[in-house]
Parts: structure tokens; C-alpha cells; sequence
């Protein structure tokens, strides 16, 4: 009879198939659940963030202070104004000088040296200038002292004795009222531009004798290209040179103005005035 203990104890007992295929499924579900772990912490949902919302601050936006680099910089930049020159300097009159240098820059680009020579008037063709201290009328008493005689023996038609030259039509009426005191009886025209033809001047010219001419450069140069107004019996050539506008420009402070006295001047007062027949005034 066999012993069994001695067999059990030679040999090795090998598990069941029931047993092995037992194992492999757990081995399986061990190595599983890890992946299934990994992948349940890959795929966590990213947290909520608070549903509290901030409240939106005020901002105040501070003009940063300007400095006087800043300001001097601006200063530079800013052009002069005539109004900022007068506010520093009180108005100088106008002298011969003046209109001198002016028609000297003028015509600089478009005359040889010989040509600007030939233009400067001599000192005797100039009446004394206003020092801002008269009016119109106390000006022109001055400048032509025999003015009724003067014109008593004027009977010449289509001319004029005596042109005032200004730079707008209304200040042209301010000037006709304001020479009261010197015209007397003597005859004025206006000579401008606005609510007047041409036309209708140059039959007032022809009709009647004028002593007294009021008006602009630019209609006044008109009438002499067209034959209504000679020049020759021509006494004195006054112009509006101190009076000032809203803006404080003078006559001659205005480009076109000042184009069109210097064509007048170029029509005949130059000669005129070389020969001494002719005297200039700034009022």
C-alpha cells in the first residue's frame, strides 16, 4: 500500500485551470484599472472659476502738468500776429521810407538793379506825413493849404485835383464824411467798386467836373484803362496808409491792396511824380 505522504511530499502540485484563467483575470483587471485611473485623471474637468464678478473701478485720466520746455516749444511754433506786435509797440506811422521799401521789395523780382533805381521817388514828392494826430480833414488843410483856390480854377472834366486811396469801399463813405470840414463845395466822386459800374463812372467823369476822388486802387486803375479819368491835372495822391481794420491790417498789410497800388502807381504817377507835378501824402 503506497504511503500518500510520502508521494504529497515529492511532488509539486500544480494548480487547476479554474484556478490559472482566475488568475489572468485578475492580473488583467489590475494592469486595467490603472489605465482606467490615468484616464479618469486625464480627463478631469478643469474647476469652475467663481461666479463672483469684480466690480469695475473708476479711472481718472490726469492731464500730465506742462512743463516750460513744452511751452516755450509751442511758443516757438506759433506764428506772429499783427495783433501780438501791436500789443508789445504802439503803432508807428507811416513814412516815405516806408512806402519806399515796400515798392523796393515789390518789384525786386522782376527789375534789373538800373529798373529799381529809376523807381525811387526823390524826398521833394512827398508831403508831410500824419503823425496820428489828425483827422482827415485837419490833414488835408495842412498838406494843400490853398485848397479853395485851387479848386476854383479847376474846369477840367474826366480828372480829378485830389485822390484819397483806401482799401474798401465802406471805408471809402467813413472818409467822404469825415472831410467835411475840408471839401466845402467841392465836388467828390466815389470811386470803388461795390453797387457802381464802370460804366456809370466814366459818364459822371465825362459830364460833370470833379474835384475830389474817393475810392480803391483796383477801380480807380480801371477807369484809367478805359479813358475815364486822366491823371495829368492830378495835384496830390493821398493814401488811407495808419487806418487799421477788425483784423489791424493796414491797406498795405493786404496783398491785393498792395498789387494794385503799386499797377496804379506803375500807370503814370511815377512820371508824375518825377516831374514834380504831383505830390504823394500818407494820412
Amino acid at each position: 500500500m503506497v504511503d500518500l505522504g510520502y508521494v504529497s511530499s515529492s511532488y509539486t502540485v500544480l494548480p487547476t485551470w479554474t484556478e490559472v484563467k482566475k488568475a489572468n483575470v485578475e492580473a488583467s483587471d489590475g494592469e486595467g484599472g490603472g489605465d482606467t485611473e490615468m484616464m479618469q485623471q486625464e480627463t478631469a474637468p478643469v474647476p469652475a472659476l467663481s461666479k463672483k464678478t469684480k466690480q469695475p473701478k473708476e479711472c481718472f485720466l490726469i492731464k500730465p502738468k506742462e512743463t516750460s520746455e513744452d511751452a516755450t516749444k509751442t511758443r516757438k511754433r506759433r506764428k506772429k500776429k499783427i495783433t501780438d506786435v501791436l500789443a508789445k509797440s504802439e503803432p508807428k506811422p507811416g513814412t516815405p521810407e516806408d512806402l519806399q521799401k515796400l515798392m523796393k521789395d515789390y518789384f525786386s523780382s522782376n527789375r534789373s538793379v538800373i529798373e529799381l533805381e529809376e523807381l525811387n521817388l526823390p524826398d521833394s514828392c512827398f508831403l508831410k506825413a500824419n503823425d496820428l494826430t489828425h483827422s482827415l480833414s485837419s490833414y488835408l488843410k495842412e498838406i494843400c493849404p490853398k485848397w479853395v483856390k485851387l479848386r476854383k480854377n479847376h474846369s477840367e472834366k474826366k480828372s480829378v485835383l485830389m485822390l484819397i486811396i483806401c482799401g474798401s469801399a465802406i471805408r471809402a463813405l467813413e472818409l467822404i464824411r469825415s472831410m467835411t470840414a475840408f471839401r466845402g463845395d467841392s465836388k467828390v466822386m466815389k470811386l470803388f467798386a461795390k453797387h457802381i459800374k464802370v460804366q456809370e463812372q466814366v459818364k459822371l467823369l465825362e459830364k460833370r467836373v470833379v474835384h475830389l476822388g474817393v475810392g480803391t486802387p483796383g477801380r480807380i486803375k480801371e477807369l484809367i484803362k478805359q479813358g475815364g479819368l486822366n491823371l495829368n491835372p492830378l495835384k496830390f495822391l493821398v493814401f488811407d496808409w495808419n487806418w487799421r481794420d477788425q483784423k489791424l491790417r493796414r491797406m498795405m498789410d493786404i496783398p491785393e491792396i498792395r498789387k494794385e497800388v503799386f499797377e496804379l502807381l506803375e500807370m503814370g504817377v511815377f512820371s508824375l511824380c518825377k516831374s514834380e507835378s504831383l505830390k504823394l501824402g500818407l494820412f
